[in-house]
């Protein structure tokens, strides 16, 4: 069926069988029949279970029911288990710094290759890792990208089998620790900084990284009494100048022993094994959930003054407390879209709904990039009726071209553009295929970060991972959208969040003694909308020439909905912490970041030495610095003449930073309960495996040779790596219902309302509506003064009487629709509702207009 020769293969249906042998030969039809015959058969759990953690791969002969791929790949079947984990948390507001010990033990009767395995969340940074046995010590160092590293010794093959098999997606901390003996233990110690999310209520959320607590893995669990298989200790020690109030988890805890008479420090520790089959989470909860908060911690006294390390670091959270928008009211903001030729000629509808669901009081601009980045307008207008129309009439119907679409162009004249005032700014970027110069495209991106928001949406696979990348550095979202019918419903609950209110024009100043000054490490964002939450970091440099006065001011002011705000916190110059630095090294992560377009747009080699400098010092990795492992053997060895005694002799071995480019979204599967994907899933697994395999083994010898050799160094911007669009969550949030016919008079009635969400009662509405002009005309109501309000009325309850195909569509502008309608007469409303119910034969509620 694909055009290429399947050959025979013989497959195992029972553990005890042979393994799965597949010829080199084999084509992807053979691929395709293997996958899912393991995938659907299989009677073991284990062979559904992908673990992070400690990965085992047997030498011997496999009686455990896993199969091979030729010479190239083999599938591993279990986790090594995990016999006891140590892990101790140190939270300091809104950071948390780990450090953890594992022991694992390989209980089986053959020799394994092991594989440690940690996933990163999106705000989490490794900075030290080291693994011993009886025979070994490996220690993961960073280095320079430009210093060429000896060749390492095996065990590639592994991380790339990791990287192209794993089921789940995402970067992930990698490193091969060679052969394990049965009964033989290996201890691994590492190190991470997490930021934290702010809840709602102020609280401070962590939750414990799975490889720490493999709740979900199958032998770690006793079914029956539903104990763990591995001891676990958590200790968590808490620290804010706020005062600490209160713990809450979903285990069980030890009492809450505080360590300072002002409640400032405290710890609690995990009560006896968990019974819980999920995540262990802590809350942390604080004294005085203001707005603003800002803790000081000491910096390392070994670095030198004025370092990075050096000096105090200040972390300072923003939360404003922002109040709902009610819909359809005027509101600020600037809106521009940046459209290509393809979302132009098969996306007009999208962008009608979108022109006409922007708030009165906006401002907004179009850009059609193409080979031209001049929008609309010069710059952003007012969204009112003549402009809204006269920007219609300029779009045009179809592309004048089909070349490179020049998005990196169309961004710099953006910024070169004035944004109005108090007028938050935010894109909608569009794009089909994947653009020319990514790279650049997200250097501009980032170093605007703090200006706008970027609500980024790709129509291709190839454009996913820089729709992933924009959205994620400005706080914005992005949307895959694989289905014409879905797009203008993905657009608007984009522009749904867009709408949410704004604090604006954020900015923040400094009361300090003489001699001390303060940098905000990455710049203050303009802007924080309504349930965002922003952690900055500001260092305090120089010497205080009066050591007398002990406390700084920090003043945080905004404008909110025309109203300036202020709010004034004092904190601590004496520098405080436990010298773990927590709040130093995600702050190093910051500036790396920050560093990265001013490298990218070729500012010289300062940014980049910059950067490598901060990385190999803080232990936190960049784009211009890698990780290697560095075995050292822990046995002696002896000459035999004379007797001397050897000094260690290292070698390298794979140690990086891994994208797995998985095809399972996790969070479908319940992570305390084991769950068999269902057909669909292993029809669009296997089909995924079928086109990954196929291309991986032809390339394999390749990337070998090019992986031991010349290792390329990773690209700038890890975001931009593999990211599957399946795992964008408006995708497949909500179902919904799509009728052509419906859709095409729903479009009608759109595009004759005004901006201000009004109808005008004409002979198009009346077609549209299925109801004779002069009928309408004759029933309007007496009280009815102007023929717009029984117009609008009649539109809405249009709507309404459709509202299983157009309440995702629609539900921004009847919003808009009933506000101008209430303006305008109230009291006319009940008449009028009566009536067009009569006249469409519909029950629409005196609710919808807010009776």
């Amino acid at each position: 069926m694909l055009g290429v020769e399947s050959r025979p293969l013989q497959c195992r249906d029972t553990p005890g069988d042979n393994p799965v042998l597949m010829n080199r030969d084999s084509g992807p039809l053979g691929l395709l029949w293997l996958y899912m015959k393991n995938l659907l058969v299989c009677r073991s759990p284990e062979m559904w279970h992908q673990s992070f953690g400690l990965l085992g791969k047997s030498y011997a002969h496999d009686t455990t029911g896993s199969f091979f791929l030729g010479k190239w790949l083999r599938v591993p079947l279990y986790p090594v288990s995990l016999c006891s984990a140590v892990v101790d948390v140190a939270i300091q507001d809104y950071v948390a710094d780990v450090a953890a010990e594992l022991i694992y033990q390989n209980k089986s009767q053959t020799s394994t290759e092991v594989l440690f395995v940690f996933p990163l969340g999106p705000h989490m940074a490794i900075y030290s890792f080291q693994a011993r046995s009886e025979d070994a010590k490996v220690h993961a160092v960073l280095q320079d990208e430009v210093q060429q590293p000896h060749e390492a010794t095996g065990g590639w093959e592994n991380l790339e089998y990791l990287r192209d098999q794993s089921e789940y997606p995402g970067e992930a901390f990698a490193c091969f620790l060679g052969t394990l003996s049965p009964g033989r233990e290996v201890v691994v110690t590492l190190r991470y900084v997490q930021e934290l999310p702010r809840e709602p209520d102020g609280a401070a959320r962590f939750v414990l990284s799975p490889t720490l607590n493999p709740y979900g893995t199958l032998y770690v669990w006793n079914c029956r009494t539903s104990k763990l298989h591995y001891s676990l200790l958590l200790t968590a020690s808490l620290q804010s100048p706020r005062g600490v109030v209160d713990v809450q988890a979903n285990f069980a805890l030890t009492p809450l022993i505080y360590t300072a008479q002002d409640h400032s420090t405290a710890q609690v520790s995990l009560a006896g094994s968990p019974q819980c089959h999920h995540d262990l989470e802590l809350l942390v909860y604080y004294g005085d959930p203001t707005a603003v908060s800002a803790v000081v911690e000491k910096g390392d006294p070994e670095a030198p003054p004025g370092s990075l390390l050096g000096d105090p670091m200040v972390l300072v959270t923003l939360a404003p407390s922002i109040p709902e928008a009610v819909p359809g009211q005027r509101q600020s903001g600037e809106f521009i879209f940046l459209l290509n030729t393809t979302f132009l000629e098969h996306a007009q509808d999208s962008l009608l709904f979108l022109l006409k669901s922007l708030p009165l009081g906006c401002y907004f601009n179009i850009y059609c990039y193409e080979e031209t980045s001049v929008g609309i307008y010069s710059q952003s207008v007012e969204y009112t009726q003549d402009n809204l129309t006269e920007a219609m009439r300029r779009i045009p119907s179809t592309g004048s071209s089909l070349g490179d679409s020049n998005l990196l162009e169309t961004l710099r004249s953006v910024y070169n553009t004035p944004r109005p005032h108090r007028h938050p700014r935010q894109l909608f970027i569009f794009m089909a295929g994947l653009p020319p110069d990514v790279e650049a495209i997200a250097a501009e991106v980032c170093r605007h970060r703090n200006s706008h928001r970027c609500f980024s949406f790709c129509f291709s696979e190839d454009s996913a991972a820089l729709a992933m990348a924009l959205a994620k550095e400005t706080g914005g979202e992005a949307a895959y959208v694989s289905s014409d019918n879905r797009r203008s419903f993905v657009v608007l609950k984009c522009l749904k969040q867009a709408l949410k209110p704004a604090a604006e024009g954020v900015s923040l100043s400094w009361t300090l003694p003489r001699g001390l000054e303060v940098e905000v490490l990455g710049g203050t964002p303009q802007s924080i909308f309504q349930g965002q939450h922003n952690l900055l970091y500001a260092q305090i440099h120089g010497q205080a020439q009066d050591t007398t006065v002990a406390k700084g001011v920090m003043t945080l002011q905004y404008s909110l909905d025309g109203q300036d705000v202020t709010y004034t916190i004092e904190f601590p110059l004496c520098p405080q912490g436990d010298g773990r630095l927590a709040g130093h090294r995600l702050a190093a992560r910051c500036l790396m970041k920050r560093l990265l377009p001013e490298s990218v747009s070729g500012s010289g080699e300062e940014p980049r030495h910059r950067a490598v400098e901060i990385s190999l010092t803080s232990g936190i990795i960049c784009p211009f610095t890698s990780y290697v492992g560095v075995r050292t053997p822990q046995r002696v060895t002896w000459y035999q003449r004379p007797l001397a005694l050897l000094p260690p002799r290292q070698s390298l071995i794979p140690c990086q930073i891994v994208e797995l480019r998985g095809s399972r979204i996790s969070s479908c599967y319940p992570k305390s309960i084991w769950v068999p994907p269902g057909w669909l899933t292993a029809v669009r697994a296997s089909w995924l495996a079928l086109r990954q395999l196929t291309h991986d083994i032809a390339a394999l010898p390749q990337r070998r040779a090019c992986s031991k050799a010349c290792k390329p160094p990773p690209p700038l911007f890890s975001s931009l790596k593999y990211v599957d669009p399946m795992e964008f969550g408006l995708c497949s949030s909500t179902l919904w219902r799509w009728c052509p016919e419906a859709a095409a008079k729903c479009q009608e009635l759109v595009a004759l309302q005004n901006a201000d969400g009004s109808w005008a009662l004409s002979s198009g509405l009346a077609s549209v509506l299925e109801v004779d002009e002069d009928e309408i005309k004759g029933k309007m109501p007496d009280e009815v003064m102007e023929p717009s309000i029984w117009a609008t009325v009649m539109a809405v309850t249009w709507l309404h009487r459709h509202d299983e195909y157009y309440q995702d569509l629609c539900e921004l502008l009847e919003a808009k629709a009933v506000t101008w309608l209430c303006s305008q007469a109230v009291s006319q409303l009940d008449k009028c509702l009566e009536t067009a119910n009569t006249l469409l034969g519909s029950s629409v509620k005196p609710s919808v207009f807010r009776l």
